[in-house]
């Protein structure tokens, strides 16, 4: 028994990543982060701020001007992580964003035309999932080796340690875009819903389809900072409008929500102010696939290397928590996130997804840039 429980946890482990939960914080920090940001801010950071002559923006998209800004965490962030920093200077040309995540509307849309099927929709096959996981690891029964994916579970009690994320997340057979928490479950008078339970892969058949293409890193924070770089949230500084700017969690994570924000899970699209640039929930609600590899080095490798123009991200992916892992950086927070498990409303917070897992909280948004602009984009 004790083995088949081990089986289980390593299976909860692959599919779960690294997102949201690697950086518990204690609840002094709150107060950190509270502080004011009393530093000049940077009120017009775009460079290229027209629209291409004769292009018109996408219908449900909306025109993020070109221009330089610092990516990374800003100084007076208490709670800003290693893989955040250092903070660099980057450059991004000018593109369409999708003005909120990608909706179950829409995902049905391309998947009544395509007839795609998701990877949580698939069948397990072992033989690619035991090169994830240590060696003569022993297959789990055929019962438990089914599609599904992960779905969130509020714990009856106070979790003192919240590295262990096994202990609210679980993997629920028959879970899927379509049954987002399990079979008896649908996504019925809820099109207005970002789409979850979504691989990364799900997430570029479906870009593909569109004509269009995941945001890089540099593109979705540069898009989120809303032409101010000394900003730490999407709003500004004041962590006291919190609960009136995003969807997170508020209260004790993972056992109780105080849903002062007015939700304990996913939110309805367009539930909150957008940012400057008119985009919603680029803060909590769910986290967005990035087309960058994860790396854990990465902006390291870019210090003393002057200006970074449209950066792609690294080369390699590389966690040292999860070697063997090939993980993408997912951007945004969710509404799980908690100042004190991993804050990451925060701009600059970053974390890794598997490319091959699925849950509750992950979704996307798509961009577009003017050159790719053809009679066959789905706008």
């Amino acid at each position: 028994m004790k083995k088949f429980n081990i089986i289980l946890f390593l299976i909860l482990f692959i599919a779960s990543g690294y997102s949201c939960g690697h950086n518990p914080k204690k609840e002094k920090d709150v107060k950190e982060l509270s502080k004011p940001n009393t530093s000049k801010t940077d009120q017009n950071l775009n460079l290229n701020t027209k629209i291409p002559k004769g292009v018109k923006t996408p219908k449900g998209m909306v025109w993020i001007p070109g221009g330089e800004f610092v990516q990374g965490a800003i100084p007076s962030d208490d709670m800003a992580v290693k893989h955040e920093k250092p903070a660099h200077q980057v450059e991004v040309d000018g593109f369409f964003m999708d003005i909120t995540e990608v909706t179950n509307a829409e995902f049905t849309k391309f998947v009544n035309e395509t007839g795609y099927v998701t990877l949580a929709e698939r069948e397990i096959k072992w033989e690619e999932m035991k090169k994830q996981l240590p060696p003569r690891t022993p297959k789990p029964p055929d019962s438990i080796l089914q599609p599904g994916s992960l779905v969130f579970k509020k714990t009856k009690s106070s979790v003192p340690n919240l590295y262990d994320y096994s202990q609210w997340w679980e993997w629920k057979i028959g879970a899927n875009w379509k049954h987002p928490y399990g079979p008896e479950s649908s996504i019925e008078s809820k099109g207005n819903y970002p789409i979850v339970h979504i691989a990364y892969e799900d997430a570029e058949e479906y870009c593909k389809w569109a004509g269009r293409r995941l945001p890089t890193e540099a593109e979705w924070e540069f898009a989120a900072r809303g032409g101010n770089s000394k900003n730490r949230f999407t709003w500004g500084n004041d962590i006291d409008k919190l609960s009136r700017m995003a969807n997170t969690w508020e209260g004790e994570f993972p056992t109780s929500n105080s849903k002062t924000d007015g939700y304990e899970g996913i939110a309805p699209v367009k539930s909150y102010s957008p940012n400057p640039y008119g985009l919603y929930d680029m803060a909590g609600n769910v986290w967005e696939f990035t087309q960058d590899w994860y790396n854990a080095n990465y902006y390291e490798t870019l210090l003393n290397q002057g200006l970074i123009n449209n950066p792609k991200g690294a080369e390699t992916p590389y966690n040292p928590n999860l070697p063997q892992q090939k993980e993408k950086v997912i951007k945004g927070g969710s509404f799980l996130c908690n100042a004190s498990y991993c804050a990451s409303f925060r701009i600059s917070a970053r974390m890794a997804n598997s490319i091959d897992s699925s849950q509750e909280h992950l979704g996307f948004r798509t961009v577009l840039s003017p050159k790719d602009i053809s009679p066959t984009n789905k706008i």
